[in-house]
C-alpha cells in the first residue's frame, strides 16, 4: 500500500482511480462493505483502489467542542484498508483552506484533479464542502460534469441500526465491547508502552503489565477478558485487564489500564503490546483489602480461562501487525 500525507507528495499517476471517502474511524464492518465495492469496482476498470481520509478530524477544525475521540489514528486505518483490497492512500490534513473549499471546488481540484477519480464511492450520509453545503446529490451532479461517477453504498445494519463509528464509540464507552468486536469485523485494542506501576501488585496482588497509551477513546472501566500481545515479538497470551483508578489503593484521579497474564511471561518483559478487549467481566469496585482484591483477581482470571474454552474458535482474527 501506498500512503501520501499531502497533496504535494500525490504522483501524477494516482489515477485513474476508484476512491472512496470519508473519516473511516474504526474501519468497521460498514466501512468494509464501501472498500470491497471499490475494489471490486477497480478491478473492473482496471483503475486504482483508493481512499481519501482526513487528519485531522475536521470537526476538530470547525467545530472542536464536537469532535469525537477516536477509535483509530489515520494510519492504523490505512493498514486496516490493505487487507480489503485497497492499494493508496491520501491522508489530507484537514486545515481552514479545506473547510473553506466549496463542494465544486474540493471535487474539481481534489477528487478529479489530483486524484484522478472515475468513480467516488460514499455512503449515504456523506456530505463535504464548506459548511457541509455539498450531500450525495452534489457530488452526482458534480460528477457528471467533470467525468466520475458516483455510487452510494447501502449503509450496513444490524439488529435494525444502521452500523456507524459514532454507535461503536457507544458501545465501547458502556463497556459493550464483545458487540464492538462484532461490528468492527476484529476485537477494540490499545497499544502502548509497558511502564512501570508502583509495585503495588506485584508485592500484594498479582503481577501485571501497565499499559501507557496515546488512544483518545478507552472502553469503560471495569475488568475485561483481554488477548495481550507484544508487538515487537509478537508472542501472545491470554489474559484480564483491569481498567480504572485502583481504588482498593486509595488512587482516585489517575485511569490505569493493569493486565494479568493468564500464561507465563517467559523471557523478556514486552517494551510494547496491544491489548485488545474481547468481553466485559465486571465492573471495578473497591475491596476491603489487597488480599480480598487478590483473590477476585483469581476468580476474574478462572471465568477468563472458560471464556477461552468456550469461545476461542470463534474469536475474530486479531490484528495483524502494524
Amino acid at each position: 500500500m501506498r500512503i501520501y500525507r499531502s497533496l504535494d507528495e500525490v504522483p501524477a499517476d494516482f489515477g485513474p482511480s476508484a476512491l472512496t471517502i470519508g473519516n473511516f474511524d474504526g474501519v468497521h464492518t460498514g466501512h468494509r462493505s464501501i472498500l470491497r465495492r471499490v475494489k471490486q469496482i477497480a478491478a473492473d476498470r482496471g483503475w486504482k483502489p483508493s481512499a481519501l481520509m482526513f487528519d485531522p478530524h475536521p470537526a476538530r477544525v470547525v467545530a472542536p467542542r464536537r469532535a469525537p475521540r477516536l477509535m483509530t489514528p489515520p494510519e492504523q486505518r490505512a493498514s486496516l484498508m490493505a487487507p480489503e483490497g485497497i492499494e493508496q492512500v491520501l491522508i489530507l490534513p484537514f486545515t481552514t483552506d479545506v473547510a473553506r473549499l466549496t463542494p465544486e471546488q474540493f471535487a474539481r481540484q481534489i477528487v478529479a484533479g489530483r486524484l484522478g477519480a472515475r468513480a467516488v464511492l460514499v455512503g449515504d450520509n456523506f456530505r463535504f464542502g464548506h459548511d457541509h453545503a455539498g450531500n450525495v446529490e452534489t457530488l452526482r451532479e458534480l460528477g457528471s460534469r467533470l467525468g466520475f461517477e458516483t455510487e452510494v453504498v447501502p449503509a450496513v445494519t444490524r439488529r435494525g441500526r444502521a452500523v456507524s463509528s459514532s454507535t461503536i464509540r457507544g458501545l465501547l464507552e458502556s463497556g459493550r465491547v464483545s458487540l464492538a468486536a462484532r461490528w468492527l469485523e476484529r476485537p477494540y485494542a490499545l497499544e502502548g508502552e509497558v511502564v512501570a506501576g508502583r509495585g503495588i501488585g506485584s508485592r500484594q496482588t498479582v503481577p501485571t503489565l501497565n499499559l501507557s497509551t496515546a488512544a483518545e477513546l478507552i472502553p469503560k472501566t471495569g475488568v475485561y477478558v483481554t488477548r495481550t500481545r507484544d508487538l515487537d515479538t509478537q508472542r501472545a497470551w491470554n489474559s484480564v485487564t483491569n481498567v480504572g483508578y485502583r481504588p482498593t489503593f486509595g488512587d482516585s484521579t489517575q485511569l490505569t489500564i493493569e493486565t494479568f497474564l493468564l500464561d507465563p511471561l517467559a523471557g523478556e518483559t514486552p517494551r510494547r503490546i496491544s491489548v485488545e478487549f474481547l468481553w466485559r467481566v465486571r465492573e471495578e469496585r473497591k475491596f476491603t483489602n489487597p488480599e480480598a482484591l487478590k483473590a477476585r483477581i483469581l476468580r476474574d482470571a478462572a471465568a477468563a480461562r472458560r471464556y477461552f474454552a468456550r469461545t476461542r474458535p470463534l474469536l475474530p482474527r486479531p490484528l495483524a501487525p502494524q
